[in-house]
């Protein structure tokens, strides 16, 4: 199945965002539309209310950037190639920017570029939820909007936050496919992306809370590791948990780069059907691997549906659409509606598991 009729989109998406109230009001002030262009969510004096009007068209030209994690990740070359496609659609100018490793600090200086830019709308993943927070902010005072989307920086720090999935959803998941796969006792381990990441941390300590449930007091978790989202890395840190855990059962990677390396490492070693692999991955990146039996099953959601929300959710806000306050209504395109809700997130929707039985309908 290709992306465009990919199964994600049949889920009901209602969201739950809300954005801090001052903050929006601060980024009106500013302007509170595309720079430049008229303030669609001013009064008749022209001052900014920070009163969203829902029938504003969306502005041609906006400038829309993606800066992810670290260009040529293949996770985030889909994601932002999602957000390209809607970028095009409502005739703004999208850019990609971003550095080529993930480091809490590095996607500082492009933050700060893209604003001196006149960048309309940011659109990044955090690799630190405070290492990007100053650049941000002044960005937004600058006029930008600012939309996180896979990994969030502090809510002060953005007007918007679009989730892939609840974190409880990726937590409940990935221990609910490990579990199946090591008969629900034994030993098992987390590799991780960065030490800073937002998400992978949400995760692992909702993983922690989910593995106290009976159903699971069998199972062991007895370390986490970090790959830094690289795949040479992520391969030795693999290598290392067995080395350190002859007895380990099982790995829990949920990072596409990370899932990838270990499957890689699995299934060249001694290792490969004796210990299990599940994580969050892509199908194009995992089918050998499921295909040769070193992976029975993974999850994920549609990163390119990712990107798409997240583009239009800062088109509408850059638009006057939306403030982010909470019940505010919006359509993004091709998705369909979604509803603001409460501490500044939008759920995309839950994940898919992909195995042996249906990886090959997917192409991404």
């Amino acid at each position: 199945m290709s992306l465009r009729n990919s199964p994600f989109r049949r889920s009901l998406r209602i969201g739950v965002i809300a954005t801090a109230l001052t903050a929006v009001l601060a980024t009106a002030a500013c302007g509170g539309t595309t720079r430049g262009g008229e303030d669609s969510a001013g009064d008749a004096t022209g001052q900014a209310t920070g009163q969203a009007n829902p029938n504003a068209a969306i502005k041609e030209g906006l400038k829309i950037a993606f800066l992810p994690k670290q260009v040529n990740n293949p996770y985030f070359t889909v994601s932002d190639n999602g957000g390209k496609s809607a970028v095009e659609e409502l005739k703004g100018e999208y850019k990609e920017v971003g550095p080529s490793e993930a480091n809490a600090s590095s996607q500082v200086s492009y933050i700060n570029t893209l604003s001196q830019q006149g960048t309309d709308v940011i659109v990044t993943s955090a690799n630190d939820p405070n290492a990007i927070c100053g650049a941000l902010n002044d960005a937004r005072k600058a006029g930008a909007k600012v939309v996180t989307f896979d990994s969030d920086t502090k809510p002060e720090c953005r007007d918007a936050f679009v989730n892939q999935a609840t974190a409880e959803g990726i937590a409940e998941n990935q221990v609910k496919l490990i579990s199946e796969q090591i008969g629900g006792e034994g030993k098992i381990a987390v590799l991780s992306a960065t030490p800073n990441a937002t998400n992978q941390n949400a995760w692992i300590e909702l993983m922690k809370k989910e593995l106290t449930k009976p159903e699971y007091s069998k199972i062991e978790l007895v370390t986490t590791a970090y790959g830094n989202d690289d795949d040479q890395k992520s391969f030795q840190e693999t290598q290392g948990l067995l080395r350190s855990y002859p007895d380990l059962k099982g790995i829990i990677s949920p990072t596409t780069v990370g899932v990838a390396a270990a499957a890689r490492y699995l299934s060249g070693s001694e290792f490969k059907g004796k210990v299990a692999l599940t994580g969050l991955g892509t199908p194009n990146q995992m089918r050998a691997f499921v295909k040769d039996g070193t992976v029975k099953a993974f999850a994920l959601w549609n990163p390119a549906d990712l990107g798409y929300l997240a583009a239009h959710v800062g088109a509408s806000l850059a638009s006057g659409r939306i403030t982010g306050a909470e019940g505010e209504r919006f359509t993004a395109g091709k998705l369909g509606d979604y509803t603001i809700g409460k501490d500044g997130v939008i759920v995309l929707g839950p994940p898919t598991v992909f195995d042996s039985g249906n990886i090959d309908q997917f192409d991404f």
